[in-house]
């Protein structure tokens, strides 16, 4: 269901896709890494940048992470581990 799919805070709606990119851009992910690990084109996860900068109400990208945890109160680096979705393809074995 729908609802499901989104988290809402302070009106803010979020996609656990857009929660996602959120967390990538925190880890420090460019735009080609973030489309590496979540299977997309560059310029899908340049889109979902811009939508968060959007939704979030800042100009550059690198205030995504700050303004998310500003408005949800979570630490995207926190939940990076547990990402659904996201290949963590930067891990060797040993």
């Amino acid at each position: 269901m729908i609802a499901d799919m989104l988290s809402v805070y302070g009106g803010i709606r979020f996609t656990e896709r857009q929660r996602q990119v959120v967390r990538l851009i925190a880890a420090g992910c460019s735009n080609i890494e973030i489309a590496e690990r979540l299977g997309v084109s560059p310029r899908t996860a340049k889109a979902h940048a811009d939508v968060l900068r959007t939704k979030l109400g800042v100009s550059r990208r690198r205030q995504i992470p700050a303004a998310f945890r500003e408005a949800t109160g979570e630490d995207p680096l926190e939940s990076l581990e547990a990402a659904p979705g996201v290949r963590d393809d930067s891990r060797t074995l040993d």
